[in-house]
């Protein structure tokens, strides 16, 4: 059975206050939760930043130093199914840092996750190719991306829940949001190392060592998670729902495990929380690292160039986001987030024509249009997927809905979108693969719909 978990309901403004909802928060002053929030976006940047460098790589050289035999294809097809197996590895993160999370709180299971995430991206710098150590490379390089998985699985709930359950009365929407301008900033921040890389070495030298470089800054990351173990404190939703649960398992002798009780009775809603945001991860990989290696190594466009583009997109992404995000605590998260899906579904075609033509300036003009529907979709997710369950499974139930979406849309997408083209020579198919997901999104999103509405 999966019974209404939350007492909030998706797709209407928030009601913090609420005991056990994320806007619990009547002791914090303004500056604390300013604080807090900022220390939770930059968490979700540093962490997005060493996760995204990966997959620009994987685009631009670990096929070729990683896994050499055969045709171009084939690497970069080897390259994108180890940057799809750090995906596999989210959901693991989420459930590991979720029952930990929903248990002993937000704050430890975020400085682990950013610890983790600084010294797997570290070792990916440091890996010697191929050539030096035969196959315990590639096997390397899987490990490390695993590592990647369970750290940035973990994190994405934690840094959610420090922002959300701080949020003052009213504005749970825009604060989640700092959180999800995490990664437009850890793209912004990863393109332009690797841009910066590329100008101060040749292209032998970039092949060589050049493209380590935005790997090894993943070390600064170890600060960040010092200076949130050291400065910023438990959410009070999580303090309020840590002692009503120690009060119903003293009463009843039974100790409960969040990840059960998503399991038993509310798996429908994770299921709809991933079916509702795949086709977002989705495009969103599609256009930042599947685009990057199309326009590159089929349209023969400048890889410098295409890098550009992708980071002037993501700069407009950081005022799109908390402005859709601050509409929906205003007009409702589900009302806002269904316009996103409509808008990818209505433009997956158009965009590909446009990508075609080999035209910077009409290559820069689809993927700002996508980019804006995306923008649409991710400002509210953060609370909506907070709003779908209480605060003793919250972060396991969260973390598991978007992980899903993750393993489903992201994770896949750049490899599908290789093997799209290959198979079928038209990026038409690509469009048709973003549609099918944009589908799935509007049909799950009118069942939560339907849901609250029925509470």
């Amino acid at each position: 059975m999966d019974s209404a978990p939350s007492a909030v309901t998706p797709g209407t403004p928030g009601t913090p206050g609420t005991p056990g909802t994320p806007g619990t928060a009547q002791g914090p002053t303004d500056k604390h939760r300013r604080r807090v929030a900022t220390a939770a976006a930059l968490a979700s940047a540093v962490e997005w930043y060493d996760y995204f460098v990966f997959g620009i790589a994987a685009a631009l050289v670990l096929g070729e130093l990683y896994f050499p035999a055969g045709s171009p294809s084939a690497g970069v097809l080897a390259s994108f199914a180890t940057f799809a197996v750090g995906f596999l590895a989210r959901p693991v993160g989420g459930v590991i840092a979720g029952q930990i999370g929903d248990r002993r709180g937000r704050k430890p299971m975020l400085v682990m996750a950013l610890t983790l995430m600084g010294l797997a991206t570290t070792g990916i710098g440091l890996l010697p190719t191929y050539e030096t150590i035969g196959i315990a490379a590639p096997l390397l390089l899987v490990v490390l991306r695993i590592l990647q998985g369970i750290a940035v699985g973990a994190q994405w709930g934690g840094a959610m829940l420090m922002a959300t359950e701080y949020a003052p009365e009213g504005k749970r929407g825009l604060y989640g949001s700092l959180v999800q301008l995490g990664v437009p900033i850890g793209v912004v921040t990863a393109n332009t190392v690797f841009l910066l890389a590329g100008a101060l070495t040749s292209e032998s030298t970039f092949a060589a060592w050049g493209w380590r470089l935005p790997f090894l800054v993943g070390l600064l990351v170890l600060g960040l998670a010092w200076y949130i173990h050291a400065k910023v404190e438990e959410t009070p939703a999580f303090k309020e729902a840590e002692k009503a649960l120690a009060e119903k398992e003293k009463g009843d002798g039974e100790q409960r495990s969040p990840l059960r009780t998503i399991l038993r009775d509310h798996l429908g809603t994770v299921l709809l929380a991933g079916g509702s945001f795949a086709v977002n991860t989705a495009t969103f990989y599609i256009i930042i690292t599947g685009v990057l290696d199309y326009t590159t190594r089929e349209l023969h466009m400048e890889r410098e160039s295409v890098l550009m583009v992708s980071l002037c997109i993501s700069i407009t992404q950081l005022a799109l986001i908390p402005l859709s995000a601050a509409l929906s605590d205003r007009i409702g998260r589900i009302r806002i987030y269904g316009l996103g899906a409509v808008g990818l579904a209505v433009w997956a075609v158009p965009m590909f024509l446009l990508i075609d033509t080999g035209s910077l300036l009409w290559l820069a003009v689809g993927t700002f249009v996508c980019s804006c529907f995306l923008s649409i979709m991710y400002g509210p997710q953060a609370a909506l997927f907070a709003e779908l369950f209480t605060a003793e499974m919250r972060y396991t139930g969260a973390s598991l809905g978007y992980q899903i979406a993750a393993v489903a849309g992201g994770g896949l997408a750049p490899f599908v979108m290789v093997l799209l083209l290959e198979l079928t020579g038209t990026s038409m198919s690509v469009s048709a693969y973003i549609i099918l997901l944009a589908v799935v999104a509007l049909i799950s999103i009118k069942v939560l719909a339907g849901r609250a509405a029925a509470r």
